[in-house]
């Protein structure tokens, strides 16, 4: 239940991860249930169509659907829809960070995923680890776009590291060593804490 959204919805990567509950009513597209659904926004739509915008997965846009009519109303293209920011609910996952292909000892680029709440996270941190201690230093890391942060390092990036993260309404919370020794690229790595 995805959708991309335009740079009001967006937000320049800061409005990746934020939940939004749309439907489409019936007197817009006889296929439409008229029953809302919450998406989530991961990805930028530079189309501009209309104000806000909503380019939705197909399994997102079926589900706004009658039953039976979802290839329909896939179908219909552009609709006018109704849309409200809620909080999101991720029930039984826990805050995940996935370090993405590319990444090596110097570089690291991490997707948080699973955010509840806000849905977002506006400042990430990194503690390393020397000789497989903790360094109790906090080094921030940087948005690289959407909910990807990053890491440049001259030095060698060794495991097991931290990852601090504070949501869009100022909470922050602590990963201890979520991502172990021998850590690699294109690998989930799930923590044991999440927004509440």
């Amino acid at each position: 239940m995805t959708s991309c959204g335009n740079e009001p919805l967006f937000l320049g990567g800061a409005g990746c991860g934020t939940c939004y509950q749309i439907r489409c009513m019936r007197t817009n597209n006889p296929a439409c249930s008229g029953q809302a659904k919450t998406v989530v926004i991961t990805d930028m739509n530079y189309y501009p169509v209309a104000k806000y915008h909503f380019d939705l997965s197909g399994t997102a846009f079926g589900a706004l659907a009658m039953p039976g009519r979802n290839d329909q109303l896939r179908h219909a293209g552009i609709i006018d829809m109704q849309f409200r920011r809620v909080p999101c609910s991720f029930r039984g996952m826990k805050l995940t960070f996935k370090v993405l292909p590319g990444a090596n000892p110097n570089y690291l680029p991490v997707l948080v995923q699973y955010a509840n709440r806000d849905g977002t996270v506006v400042r990430m941190d990194l503690m390393r680890s020397r000789n497989g201690r903790p360094t109790g230093r906090w080094e921030p890391m940087y948005r690289s776009w959407g909910s990807v942060w990053r890491c440049d390092s001259r030095d060698t990036l060794r495991g097991p590291l931290s990852l601090r993260v504070t949501s869009e309404s100022g909470k922050t919370l602590m990963a201890n060593n979520v991502i172990p020794a021998g850590w690699k690229g294109d690998t989930s790595y799930t923590s044991n804490i999440q927004f509440p």
